[in-house]
């Protein structure tokens, strides 16, 4: 029997806004993690002259991405439930050198006072059974909009360059193979991970003997100036030495 509902112009109007409202919030919640790792970024560059950061990229989940996922959980096809249930709509990743970087960086997003760490996985210190390694935070941010404030979920992943090229290259070969692969290359993808993780440790061992070598040897710098944004400023040499002599007081 087939039932002919009258259309509701303005209940399908405030639907629609609805929606738009609902995937912007997670937009929003992108922006505003991203201004926050731009900024420690930035300042970790100025205070240490490194950089823990290499890459970040973003991105928010289809709708039809959004709905295949509700299926296969099985979970109630409302926003409220999708909201509640569905924590990776919106997703950071981080690529960093080195593995110490990745702690360091996690550290420095926890200690923000605005965000909420709802979860945290290390498949670092326990990789998955197939070699995968990488470090996931579920952290949710406020977001305030005209006339409410919503806290939504971020998912974070943050790896290094060898873990997140591995990581790219095994989803093309199970993509390819249709996530049913051989055995025998499930086990090399497996010593691959293993090769990647060795070559990550060596290359930070490279970078730490590498700084000790700096800080022995030592290097000029002109203290009556600093960069800035690839900028540079001059300091009065009156004012640095105000500010020598109130930091001592």
């Amino acid at each position: 029997m087939e039932i002919n509902l009258p259309i509701d112009n303005k209940l399908i109007k405030e639907l629609k806004v609805e929606l738009m409202r609902f995937m912007m919030s997670y937009k929003f919640a992108l922006d505003e993690v991203n201004t926050k790792i731009d900024i420690l970024k930035q300042e970790f560059q100025y205070m240490h002259d490194y950089s823990p950061i290499e890459h970040v990229s973003s991105r928010v989940k289809s709708p039809d991405s959004i709905m295949k996922k509700i299926q296969k959980k099985g979970y109630e096809l409302s926003l409220e439930d999708i909201q509640k249930n569905i924590r990776d709509i919106a997703g950071i990743r981080i690529t960093c050198s080195f593995s110490s970087d990745i702690y360091v960086i996690s550290e420095m997003l926890q200690k923000q006072k605005d965000i909420e760490v709802v979860e945290v996985k290390d498949y670092i210190k326990k990789p998955k059974p197939n070699g995968y390694q990488s470090l996931h935070m579920i952290i949710k941010i406020p977001i305030f909009m005209s006339d409410r404030e919503d806290h939504v979920y971020v998912e974070i992943q943050i790896r290094t360059i060898a873990m997140d090229f591995w990581a790219s290259l095994e989803h093309k070969i199970y993509y390819k193979y249709n996530k049913e692969i051989p055995e025998h290359i499930k086990e090399e993808l497996k010593e691959a991970a293993t090769s990647a993780a060795q070559l990550d440790k060596k290359m930070e061992n490279l970078h730490i003997e590498m700084k000790k070598i700096k800080e022995n040897v030592g290097y000029d710098e002109d203290v009556e100036e600093i960069m800035l944004r690839d900028e540079r400023f001059h300091l009065p040499l009156e004012f640095l030495k105000n500010a020598i002599y109130q930091n001592k007081k």
